[in-house]
């Protein structure tokens, strides 16, 4: 079974795949500007502890997210 979650709620140093965005136009197009797409695989480097920024390597390229922004990205776990 795959398991899915949000973005927020992953471990450090998990490789994930983005399944699907969740939310309206303004969070896909903000999501879209950073480079996060449906198919994508990261890598969170680091989930602050008093629910502070999420920071992703993707594409070659660290970006943080917010956790709230973090929320509408489900991802799963790729080995």
């Amino acid at each position: 079974m795959v398991m899915r979650q949000t973005l927020d709620r992953v471990a450090l140093s998990t490789r994930v795949e983005v399944v699907d965005i969740r939310g309206g136009w303004g969070v896909r197009q903000r999501l879209n500007q950073l480079g996060i797409h449906p198919g994508d695989h990261m890598m969170v480097k680091r989930s602050g502890i008093f629910h502070g920024p999420v920071l992703i390597a993707i594409h070659g390229c660290d970006v943080a997210i917010g956790r709230g922004m973090a929320r509408h990205v489900i991802v799963r776990e790729i080995t």
